[in-house]
């Protein structure tokens, strides 16, 4: 096992991620030395990275505005895929939460990756 310490540079990190890929595709068993020192590289990496990397949150609503557009899609489209006109009218202006079996429509009719709608969103 290599010495583990915090990633405090970038450096670091690269090194850190190369020796996460090879433990990796040694895929170690649980409860090994190499199985340790994967999950521990992991908590480190993913520390190091809430840290120093800003990763924005997306707002579902807008996303799925994003794509409408991107795709040629009108409000009128949606109607059926989530509800009639008002909820449409509703969700798109923020009025109403979409809800768990809206995200999943809106993923499958605009190709949206649904993690993007689920991101720091409140489901109802």
């Amino acid at each position: 096992m290599n010495k583990i310490k915090l990633i405090r540079t970038e450096k670091e990190h690269t090194q850190a991620l190369e020796r996460l890929d090879y433990l990796m595709d040694m895929d170690p068993k649980a409860n090994t030395p190499e199985g340790d020192e994967l999950d521990i590289l992991a908590v480190l990496i993913e520390k190091y990275e809430e840290e120093n990397f800003e990763i924005p949150v997306l707002d579902p609503i807008e996303v799925v505005k994003y794509f409408m557009e991107e795709r040629g899609f009108e409000r009128k489209d949606l109607i059926g895929i989530i509800g009639d006109k008002t909820l449409v009218s509703r969700v798109l202006n923020k009025k109403r939460k979409l809800t768990l079996e809206m995200i999943r429509k809106l993923g499958t009719y605009l190709s949206i990756p649904v993690n993007l709608l689920i991101a720091d969103y409140e489901i109802v």
